[in-house]
């Protein structure tokens, strides 16, 4: 009925379903944009085991994308591992662009929370589905070890329960609510008062597109604490705008969050250079027109 000329689809369920519907309607540019892997690819680096799971799932990406037109990856680990896996024809072409990107006048810079002497407070944030690969496990264990030597620094978490095979349980979650390590927001739709009450963003995920949340948190002038992973390191120019840690490493993940407890200066310092960043490079506007240009809409 519509008779579209140009579809582009993004998340898994879209880009696999949407390519080959697109391609049966006869719809004749057909983009993707692959924004993270998730559970489908967990671990797959590091074992050439796969679950019937995964090769199912691989096996409809290899289907969907030899129907599109151009594919967009979000960063370029994804895009070489789509390739080392075979999901992606050569003689399909693919870019890489910077995220989805963020809007810098809806997130815009937030001055640092203080306490009551007036100085830089100490307050850490993860906003992410409430799945193990994100990395909420290190970031609690993380805070039970800085909280042993400084316990008034505060931890907050914002985000839902999930149904998938990674998710946190209830159960888990209730008991680290009744240990009290970290105050609990729960899903929200506007996650700026979160991050305008947090000093240090912190995400620890296993691998990521480009997270939007950390781009929002940098747009608004913070620090990050975030992974070595896929994704995740495009983010942060490491002691410049915050730092790398490794993958599944607490203790490197809690010394970095003390380096921000015992030189407060760099939340502010390294908070400006964030936002810095993503002028240069986030801004939605620039990611757009990018995005427009290669599907040659203009």
């Amino acid at each position: 009925r519509i008779k579209p000329t140009f579809m582009l689809s993004y998340t898994i369920k879209p880009v696999i379903y949407g390519t080959l519907a697109a391609a049966l309607a006869q719809v004749p540019n057909r983009y993707a944009l692959i924004t993270g892997l998730g559970y489908a690819f967990q671990d797959v680096e590091e074992t050439s085991h796969r679950s019937i799971l995964q090769k199912i799932v691989q096996n409809l990406y290899q289907r969907a994308l030899s129907k599109a037109s151009k594919v967009f990856f979000q960063n370029p680990d994804d895009l070489q591992l789509f390739k080392e896996l075979k999901l992606l024809k050569s003689s399909t072409p693919a870019v890489v662009v910077n995220g989805s990107g963020v809007n810098m006048s809806k997130f815009d810079v937030m001055p640092l929370p203080h306490d009551d002497a007036g100085y830089h407070k100490p307050s850490f944030l993860l906003i992410a589905r409430l799945l193990n690969d994100k990395g909420i496990i290190e970031y609690v264990e993380a805070a039970r070890k800085i909280k042993q030597k400084y316990p008034a620094v505060e931890f907050h978490l914002v985000g839902g329960l999930f149904d998938n095979p990674a998710a946190i349980s209830q159960q888990q979650l209730d008991a680290w609510l009744e240990e009290g390590v970290f105050a609990y927001w729960g899903e929200v739709d506007d996650v700026r008062a979160a991050i305008s009450e947090c000093s240090v963003y912190v995400l620890p995920s296993y691998r990521e597109g480009t997270p939007r949340t950390v781009l929002e948190a940098m747009s608004m002038g913070r620090s990050i604490i975030t992974t070595d992973a896929p994704g995740c390191r495009e983010t942060v120019v490491d002691g410049e705008n915050g730092f790398l840690v490794p993958v599944r490493d607490v203790d490197s993940l809690a010394q970095a969050m003390l380096r921000f407890i015992e030189q407060p200066e760099l939340m502010l310092q390294m908070g400006q250079r964030s936002r810095k960043i993503v002028e240069e490079k986030y801004d939605v506007h620039k990611v757009n027109a990018y995005m427009i240009s290669e599907m040659e809409l203009e």
